[in-house]
């Protein structure tokens, strides 16, 4: 396992080191616009360091699905297959992987964000970009307070509720690739197949009953897509074994 998932890891090496280093050029216009007290360059460093923190953490899934997808599908990739690994291991390489990276990347930007904001505190000046950040966290949940133990439990729901979309996703490639391999559109099937499953597992996420609290409510949800990302991860390589096994 731990071979297989150094395998990984390399595959998507290079896109987080160009990652990584397009973060330090942002941080760098947010450095300079901080102490060269030039409040346009400041809003564009944070601007930037806020979309690229998104956009990274939704690379490391979809970089995991796009290295799946290419296994399955290129004679190349179909070699992994023929390795004495079960497509268990081979697929919770590859979710493990995901997981690690996107543990790593949620928690890079998260001390990143509040080593940059803690320089802003204090400062009137600035507190358009405070306020800016209050908006966007209250879009994503009114009920967060902006304070460490809230802004942790959130993180924690959507990198986990991000990790079953992804492992989602792979039981919608895995499908296309092995069931409905050769059918017209079969594209089609498999989109829907992920809405669908996406949509009832939102449902099922918001049964957590509110009244438990914010803090508890957004890491029971957190818990609850851990668990229904296990549950992709085994029905998606049960088919695996049975389909695409050599």
């Amino acid at each position: 396992m731990l071979r297989l998932l150094k395998y990984e890891l390399r595959k998507t090496l290079f896109a987080k080191l160009v990652l990584l280093g397009i973060t330090f050029v942002a941080e760098a216009v947010f450095l300079a616009g901080f102490w060269g007290n030039r409040e346009n360059t400041l809003l564009i460093g944070a601007a930037l360091l806020f979309f690229i923190a998104l956009i990274g953490i939704a690379l490391m899934g979809i970089l995991s699905l796009m290295t799946l997808h290419r296994d399955m599908n290129t004679r190349q990739g179909y070699m992994l297959f023929m390795t004495p690994n079960s497509c268990y291991r081979i697929l919770g390489a590859k979710v493990i992987e995901c997981g690690i990276s996107l543990l790593l990347a949620g928690a890079f930007f998260f001390a990143l964000g509040l080593l940059d904001f803690s320089l802003l505190l204090g400062k009137d000046s600035n507190r358009q970009i405070w306020d800016m950040f209050t908006q966007i966290i209250h879009a994503v949940n009114e009920q967060v307070v902006l304070d460490t133990p809230h802004i942790s439990a959130l993180i924690f729901s959507m990198l986990a509720a991000w990790l079953c979309t992804v492992t989602t996703a792979y039981l919608s490639d895995v499908v296309s690739s092995s069931l409905l391999n050769g059918q017209k559109a079969n594209w089609i099937i498999t989109f829907l197949l992920f809405l669908v499953l996406n949509y009832a597992i939102s449902k099922l996420l918001t049964l957590v009953p509110a009244s438990l609290g914010t803090i508890t409510v957004l890491l029971l949800q957190g818990v609850v897509s851990l668990v229904l990302a296990g549950i992709m991860y085994v029905i998606t390589a049960r088919l695996m074994d049975k389909y695409l096994s050599v």
